[in-house]
């Protein structure tokens, strides 16, 4: 199991109240949260190992290169000012400064369970998930995201990968393959995965500054995913007008955003090789905390002591 640890934690802090604190005031309902969302995921799928995977850089510099309006709404305005929660960081997420101090209590928490965390540098924790699906040959993934970008990876050759989409919360997630991607969005099962991502580079995407192709929504996009081999392929039959699966409507608004179509496979498509590495070692999920003593300080310091202990429970198959 694949976590999508920011997709986690951020519904965390907004969806548990902000009043629960550690006894000094710091704020810990994203950690509590986190831990309860794991514990069910863990007690629900019965994963044999769980990776938490993390964004190294939320905004790469190789994506903003492709397409400088990716994510440019989510920057900090106050990023650079020495003064600001961020720390002056010079592109850094606006994001809220009682999130920042708790994703360290997580991930120590994660460190004194024994769940390993895998990131690399310059990519986002999509790019990690990406690589670790691309390499596996043999063990069956589940992703557990609230992103649709991750889609993109269902497969059921040569190990399948299943995404646990949790946009409506962990309670009610929905399992998604090849069929259901498909029989969702319309693009074409035998290649799902790579069909939903060509169908996200025409419709576009606002929240991820994705502007799309202009008069092309996600119905027509998958209709003209559909009728091609390749995302190439496409762009093959834009050049050419004798190819009849393309009307001349659909040919005449996708040569007019054509800087954008050259630019949007390498923004929206996850690194299949980005250079992971890891905090932790890479280990079956373990049945007992590798180090009880520092989660059980850990937990009382944080007063996450129910949440922890539910994740525990959890580990122990309970």
């Amino acid at each position: 199991m694949l976590l999508d640890s920011a997709s986690l934690w951020f519904r965390a802090f907004y969806g548990v109240p902000a009043t629960l604190t550690a006894e000094d005031g710091t704020p810990v309902n994203a950690a509590r949260g986190f831990c309860d969302m794991v514990a069910r995921l863990v007690r629900e799928r019965r994963p044999g190992a769980v990776v938490a995977c993390l964004d190294r850089d939320w905004r790469p510099a190789f994506r903003v290169r492709a397409l400088p309006s990716y994510k440019a709404h989510r920057v900090d305005p106050t990023a650079g000012d020495p003064s600001s929660p961020v720390g002056g960081a010079p592109d850094a997420e606006a994001a809220p400064p009682e999130l920042g101090p708790q994703v360290e209590i997580i991930l120590d928490v994660l460190d004194a369970v024994g769940i390993p965390t895998a990131g690399a540098e310059g990519y986002e924790a999509d790019d990690v998930i990406g690589t670790l699906c691309a390499t596996e040959r043999t063990d069956a993934i589940e992703v557990v995201s609230g992103d649709r970008d991750l889609l993109q990876l269902v497969r059921d050759e040569p190990a399948s990968v299943r995404v646990v989409y949790i946009a409506r919360g962990v309670s009610k997630y929905e399992l998604y393959g090849p069929e259901d991607v498909a029989a969702r969005y319309g693009v074409p099962v035998a290649r799902a995965g790579e069909g939903y991502a060509e169908m996200a580079m025409l419709r576009g995407d606002p929240s991820d500054g994705l502007p799309g192709v202009a008069g092309i929504g996600e119905k027509t996009a998958a209709q003209v995913v559909s009728k091609f081999g390749s995302w190439d392929e496409m762009i093959q039959a834009v050049l050419d007008r004798s190819d009849s699966r393309m009307s001349s409507a659909v040919r005449a608004k996708l040569a007019r955003a054509g800087e954008y179509l050259v630019a949007a496979p390498e923004v929206v498509r996850v690194a299949p090789d980005a250079p992971v590495d890891w905090t932790g070692e890479r280990r079956a999920l373990p049945h007992e905390p590798v180090d009880p003593d520092r989660l059980a300080a850990l937990a009382e310091r944080w007063n996450l002591t129910g949440s922890v202990d539910r994740l525990v429970t959890a580990l122990k198959g309970e």
